[in-house]
């Protein structure tokens, strides 16, 4: 006997799941005549298995293939279905719902997804059952200063990301306005916290340094005296031998200079270009033409130019793209990111690194305006991971820990950057060349009498 599935019409989340994984349902699944009947999943030895979250963890090998889950995980998918199913229950106390959902919002502030950043069967549940709820929240339960925002984020992230792979419309997912945020939590920045702890630590041992401090002073009487009698004895010992051999101070050569730093060769390896994975981008709240992004570069924890965001050290990116890339675009993606020029405030918001973009040439005669578009953003392999190092092929060496401004060694460097008719990224040294002799050009004709 073949494996058997009847779908409730009470229980939209296994259409929903039915819809968007095919393959993962026994061929002879059908929808129940009523919605009074529950769901039942028949299998060859002919058990039945009832209720939503004991067939769709049955599922679940079918549905994420290539997603390995410990037995702690297992356990953990386990606990979301089941709060999943609370949080919409007709029987449920309002004021635990509440509870319910306030422990959800706080889980999803240091996660991606419930298990971390792992996809599972709890994520396409969670999202089936509140989406509707969610979608009735005013602004304020959104992203007000009490509001949900990490379920919001959680809902636009799983409703659109292709790591779930869910068949909806647009009709039906659930809107989500990024414009419209209300308050914005402060990220925890872990230097900061540090610096937090210092003085707290040095506060509470200002008493005992006051009395370190006053036993100090004691110790350094006796020392003084004591160095007193030995200038004495020493007096005494001259006075009795006044002929004795007196020692000649020899004078001490000059240290040589130290040798200045040797400058490193002007090479494109200089440049710290990493893989960046972008886990969120919004618009500036004070430029129209920028976006700013949360990028994770492989950065360790407490890095100068870093904070906290969903458990991993990410960098705050100002990029001028808004109206040049779809926002949609900027979300949950790999990129490429210049890490070690100095950070810039703009318009309020300190950015510590750069995504690459590239537009077309312009043509001979035209001004060189690369925000007329089109413009693509520089995409790594695939399999890239975050905090890779990207680098051109033949030029070897290591990149600065930061950038020197003054030096203009990105300034110089980036007319080099092209792309080939395999929209490859290559690095042109030809270009940069003919720019620097051009430049030498133009200071002798402004030098010139």
């Amino acid at each position: 006997m073949a494996t058997s599935l009847s779908i409730s019409p009470s229980e939209p989340l296994l259409a929903l799941l039915h819809r968007s994984f095919p393959s993962a349902f026994p061929p002879s699944t059908t929808n129940a005549e009523t919605s009074e009947a529950p769901s039942t999943l028949t299998l060859p030895s002919n058990s039945v298995i009832q209720g939503s979250n004991t067939i769709i963890s049955h599922l679940s090998p079918k549905i994420f293939p290539e997603v390995a889950y410990t037995d702690i995980e297992n356990a953990e998918i386990t606990q979301w279905l089941t709060l999943s199913a609370r949080v919409v229950s007709p029987s449920e106390d309002a004021n635990k719902v509440a509870d319910l959902l306030k422990t959800l919002n706080a889980h999803l502030s240091s996660r991606t997804t419930l298990l971390g950043v792992k996809p599972s069967v709890a994520d396409l549940a969670l999202y089936s059952r509140i989406a509707p709820t969610v979608a009735r929240w005013t602004p304020e339960q959104r992203t007000g200063k009490d509001g949900y925002h990490h379920i919001v984020r959680f809902i636009d992230f799983v409703q659109n990301a292709p790591l779930f792979g869910l068949k909806l419309t647009e009709a039906e997912k659930v809107a989500v306005d990024v414009d419209n945020v209300i308050f914005v939590p402060k990220a925890v920045d872990p230097k900061e916290e540090k610096d937090k702890r210092k003085k707290a630590t040095a506060a509470a041992d200002g008493e005992g340094k006051k009395v370190a401090e006053a036993g100090k002073g004691k110790k350094g009487k006796t020392k003084e005296g004591t160095s007193e009698a030995k200038e004495a004895t020493k007096d005494a010992a001259a006075s009795a031998n006044p002929t004795g051999p007196k020692r000649e101070k020899k004078e001490k050569a000059p240290k040589p200079p130290k040798a200045p730093a040797k400058e490193a060769a002007l090479s494109p390896s200089l440049i710290d270009l990493r893989v960046g994975h972008i886990l969120k981008a919004i618009n500036h709240p004070n430029a129209d033409s920028l976006y700013v992004s949360t990028i994770a570069c492989g950065d360790p924890p407490g890095k100068d130019g870093t904070s906290e965001h969903e458990g991993q050290t990410v960098r705050t990116v100002c990029s001028g793209l808004n109206g040049l890339i779809p926002l949609s675009e900027m979300q949950n993606r790999k990129v490429v990111v210049v890490c070690n020029l100095k950070p810039v405030t703009m318009r309020g918001v300190k950015s510590s690194a750069m995504v690459l973009a590239a537009s077309p040439r312009p043509v001979e005669g035209e001004a060189d305006d690369g925000h007329k578009g089109p413009v693509e953003l520089v995409t790594p392999p695939a399999e890239a991971k975050a905090g890779e190092r990207v680098f051109f092929e033949g030029w070897k060496g290591e990149p600065e820990g930061q950038l020197n401004p003054k030096k203009k060694v990105w300034e110089t460097l980036q007319p080099g950057f092209t792309t080939t008719e395999e929209r490859e990224v290559g690095f042109d040294g030809a270009a940069v060349a003919a720019q620097l002799a051009g430049d030498r050009e133009g200071s002798s004709a402004a030098a010139a009498p």
